[in-house]
């Protein structure tokens, strides 16, 4: 069965003060009608740069797409005219923003906003798109949808932003819908209701999900694969339950010990040293090198490619020799 969405060999660089940067190197990913796909990491490992470029939404200048493909059921997005990805936008493939504020218009109502993404791509009056934006957040869980139509975002609560963010998102039923941190800032309660949520419109549209997180719970509750992203690149790509069970990247591994275990003998809250290195400053071995324990010279010199060793695929010198 070929893929819904198929990313292949993806480079973004950006132009920067430092000259010109690889955001993403050779990033290749895909996702099924139907499935959630996890794409993990820190900040800074390439998440959202992913999603950006799927959208058609990196900013050019300064940045660029210097190679690769996104295909959406065949169809080529690279290079596609903006009128094209205008379409295509809201309709077939929608995005869930990190923070509602800065993506809802603080001068419109709720309501409006949502019934303005109904009209771009339905042809229905103003009056109907308005109605369909109140069945909507009625969907979505808010509670006397009619009033909260009419309230500006700042008069809502951060998880009903978010949940006004989700019915805008899927007002047209899109194909793909991208979540990106969709549970930031939001108390664990809250949380889980956002990705119950998710899970009810994905049984209910039968839209694939790509969920960009750097929570290895949410990945635990709501993925069915997950690729691993670190300094623009994937290292580790398998089913949910294989990376959780079995992670073979040392970076997959630490992301994993940092999740808070109840009845850890030792009750340290563990954290990964170090931090995701600058772009402009990557060498050409492995970017995770001076954070990793395993390292050794070919480390140092040269970029481990993703490729199967051991249980699934990883991008690890020392996993590819079994010295983990």
């Amino acid at each position: 069965m070929s893929a819904l969405l198929a990313i292949e060999d993806l480079r973004v660089t950006f132009n920067t003060r430092y000259g010109q940067v690889t955001a993403l190197d050779g990033v290749s990913l895909h996702v099924n009608a139907g499935e959630t796909l996890g794409v993990v990491g820190e900040s800074g490992c390439g998440k959202s740069i992913t999603a950006l470029a799927t959208m058609g939404l990196i900013p050019m200048p300064p940045g660029r797409i210097a190679g690769g493909s996104i295909r959406l059921e065949g169809e080529e997005l690279v290079g596609a005219a903006p009128a094209r990805m205008r379409g295509l936008r809201g309709a077939d493939i929608a995005m869930i923003f990190q923070e509602p504020m800065t993506s809802l218009n603080p001068v419109f109502t709720v309501g409006a906003q949502i019934a303005e993404a109904i009209m771009l791509h339905q042809k229905v009056s103003p009056d109907q798109a308005f109605k369909d934006a109140i069945a909507l957040l009625d969907r979505v869980g808010i509670p006397s949808p009619d009033a909260r139509a009419r309230d500006y975002p700042h008069q809502l609560s951060g998880g009903m932003r978010q949940r006004v963010m989700i019915a805008m998102a899927v007002s047209c039923r899109p194909k793909v819908l991208i979540a990106d941190e969709p549970t930031t800032a939001l108390d664990v309660t809250v949380q889980a209701q956002i990705f119950d949520l998710l899970n009810e419109i994905q049984r209910d549209f039968g839209a694939a999900i790509i969920l960009i997180t750097h929570d290895m719970g949410a990945i635990s509750e709501m993925a069915d694969r997950v690729a691993v992203m670190y300094a623009g690149r994937v290292i580790e790509e398998a089913q949910a339950d294989d990376v959780l069970d079995f992670p073979q990247h040392p970076y997959a591994r630490g992301l994993i010990d940092c999740i808070p275990a109840l009845g850890r003998e030792d009750h340290a809250l563990r954290e990964i040293p170090g931090v995701v290195p600058p772009l402009h400053l990557l060498g050409a071995g492995c970017a995770f090198a001076d954070r990793c324990e395993h390292t050794n010279a070919r480390c140092k010199t040269e970029k481990p490619l993703l490729a199967a060793h051991g249980h699934h695929p990883a991008a690890c010198h020392a996993v590819e020799e079994g010295r983990i």
